[in-house]
This record gives C-alpha cells, sequence and structure tokens, in this order.
C-alpha cells in the first residue's frame, strides 16, 4: 500500500479510502448505493485493512447518520491507532433552524452526534460537507479550531468550497493562528475535470490535497453504461445523473478509449478509470465505495501500477473539456500559467 502526506499535514493516509455511503441504505436515494448491514460492514472492513486501507469516510447525512452508526459497529473493538476514521457535518439532519449548517451551534452538536454514532472520542478528519453562505466563515473556522483545540477532532478538511471560499478560509486561519483546512474532498474523474481549473493550482500553491469522491463518475465509468442503454432503474448511476448524464455522447466517448487502454493492460475498465485519477496532481486519497466484496477487490486492482505516457495521453485528450471563463483565456499563455505537474 501506498501512503502520501495528508495535504500540508504530517498525516499519512493510504491513496484508497474506503467510502462508507453504501452503509444502511435508509433512504430512496441511498439504497441505490447499497444498503450494507453490519456483518458485511466487518468483513469489507477486514478485506480493505488486509490490503493496507485503513481510511474510512463517511457523513453525518448519510442514510440520516446510519452509515456512521454501523461503521462505529464494523469498527468496535479494533485497535483505534490503526484507523483514520472520516466524517462531515453542515447538510440538513432534521428540520429545525440550527439541524444543519455550519454555525457554532450546529457543528459542536453535529460532531457530538458523530462521535456517539460512531462510538468514538475522537475524529481524524472532520470536512464540512459543503459550503454555508449563511454563516459568517470566520464562526465557522472558530468553531472548527475549538473542537480540534478540545481534542474531539485531529484534523480538518472541507468539500465541495470553490476557490474563493477555500482560499478566504485559508487566509482567516492563518490570520488568527486556528487550525486549517489540510484536504479538500472534491469530485474529479475522468468525465468531470473541473477541478482542475482553478482548484488544483489553489492546492499546489497552499498544501491542500484532494480527496477525491465519485473516482468512478457515479458507476458511469465502469462500462456498464453505454449509448442507447440507459442505467437500470434504481441504480446508482441513475440517481447520480447530476454528476454526468448517461446520454452524454462525451462520455461514451471516455467509456470507448478506457475500454480499448483496459484491453491493453489486462484491466478493468473502472481500475483504469481509478488508476488515471490516483496519478494526478495534488491527490492525496481517492475515495471508493464497494456493495459486496467482489467490487471492493476489484477497485484494489487499481493500485501497484502506472498508466504509460500514451495511454495517459489518450484519456487526457478523449476527456479534455473547455474550461469555463477566464481559465480557457488564461491556457492561452502557458508560459504564464502552466500547468498543474
Amino acid at each position: 500500500m501506498e501512503y502520501r502526506q495528508f495535504g500540508g499535514s504530517g498525516l499519512r493516509v493510504p491513496v484508497l479510502g474506503f467510502g462508507t455511503a453504501t452503509f444502511g441504505g435508509g433512504t430512496e436515494f441511498f439504497k441505490a448505493w447499497g444498503s450494507t448491514d453490519v456483518a458485511e460492514a466487518k468483513r469489507l472492513l477486514d478485506v480493505c485493512l488486509e490490503a493496507g486501507i485503513n481510511f474510512f469516510d463517511t457523513a453525518n447525512v448519510y442514510s440520516n447518520g446510519r452509515s456512521e452508526e454501523i461503521l462505529g459497529a464494523a469498527i468496535a473493538g479494533r485497535r483505534r491507532e490503526d484507523l483514520l476514521i472520516a466524517t462531515k457535518a453542515t447538510f440538513p439532519m432534521g428540520t429545525g433552524p440550527n439541524e444543519y449548517g455550519s454555525s457554532r451551534p450546529a457543528l459542536i452538536r453535529a460532531c457530538e452526534q458523530s462521535l456517539k454514532r460512531l462510538g468514538l472520542d475522537y475524529i481524524d478528519v472532520y470536512y464540512l460537507h459543503g459550503f454555508d453562505a449563511t454563516t459568517p466563515i470566520d464562526e465557522a473556522l472558530g468553531a472548527l479550531d475549538m473542537l480540534v483545540r478540545s481534542g474531539k477532532v485531529r484534523t480538518i478538511g472541507c468539500s465541495n468550497f470553490s476557490g474563493w471560499h477555500l482560499m478566504k478560509a485559508l487566509s482567516l486561519s492563518e490570520r488568527h493562528g486556528w487550525a486549517r483546512y489540510v484536504a479538500h474532498q472534491v469530485y474529479y474523474s475522468l468525465a468531470g475535470r473541473d477541478y482542475e481549473w482553478e482548484l488544483m493550482p489553489l492546492g499546489l500553491e497552499e498544501k491542500v490535497g484532494a480527496v477525491v469522491w465519485s473516482p468512478l463518475a457515479g458507476g458511469s465509468l465502469t462500462g456498464k453504461i453505454r449509448r442507447n442503454q440507459a442505467p437500470p432503474a434504481g441504480s446508482r448511476a441513475e440517481k447520480m445523473d447530476f454528476v454526468v448524464s448517461s446520454k452524454s455522447e462525451k462520455l461514451h466517448q471516455i467509456v470507448d478509449v478506457l475500454e480499448e487502454v483496459a484491453r491493453e493492460l489486462g484491466k478493468t475498465i473502472a481500475q483504469v478509470a481509478l488508476n488515471w485519477v490516483l496519478h494526478r496532481p495534488t491527490v492525496s486519497s481517492v475515495i471508493v465505495g464497494a456493495r459486496n466484496e467482489e467490487q471492493l477487490r476489484q477497485n484494489l486492482g487499481a493500485m501497484g501500477w502506472k498508466l504509460g505516457e500514451a495511454q495517459r495521453a489518450k484519456l487526457d485528450a478523449a476527456s479534455e473539456q473547455r474550461p469555463a471563463y477566464p481559465y480557457w483565456h488564461q491556457r492561452q499563455f502557458p508560459q504564464l500559467n502552466p500547468p498543474p505537474v
């Protein structure tokens, strides 16, 4: 197992982390991801730990807390020092006016509830799941710093932030001497490369590591979605059509090239798509999920090898997309704005 520095921190994390959104199936949305129970979760964690994956990702909103509860039951009795547990807050957990968001009361309550569901004394990585424009940034950061100083949280990160959200937060943390975001959990895949436009250069400059969610674009880069073949009703790919449309000709072109490269290497389409993401700049860890042991073991096959330069160039060309302004304008002058390497 390869371990990498977690952004600019001293923490080292495995290149693959295991996502537990498949645990519980507590809502119609998450049932499409999976309904893993405690017994199956324990087996999946055994497989992960045997492979050197000790980084487990969840969120309070996954199946309304059920994912955290199942993960907590699955890690019970294991040596705490061997595990890295990440969870998230911000999204609604109830209908009350303070049961969502990143205010000080909301974050403190959410953290305490997550600790209880997980059965833990502390969380290794605590993310804001999204940006809360209704709460002052310094209030949210102050609350996170308080949780770090109290020992309930070891490291903080954010997720789904824009460039200015992240940069302003880093500036405020530096000004006040608060804990800073060392990781940004982001959507990034061959089917969605917007992360490269601004957030990747920012991550390089400020040493904020990327933890990638949905590297297979909601299952669309597994080879199961093809032209004139709609995703199965109720499947994860159907539920996550907001990530990439299954009707997109661009998606099908990417899958065509993935299939070609997979044949050359004797790998699966999903393994090639994961490997491409694993070796991109700023990436600290890539989160993979699995409904069962077979899927998990297939995902593990994305590690331990690298795409050839020609193969990578094919995938880069097939997945290239025109960036939004001002990034397309900046790319006209590579001597002034060289691409990340």
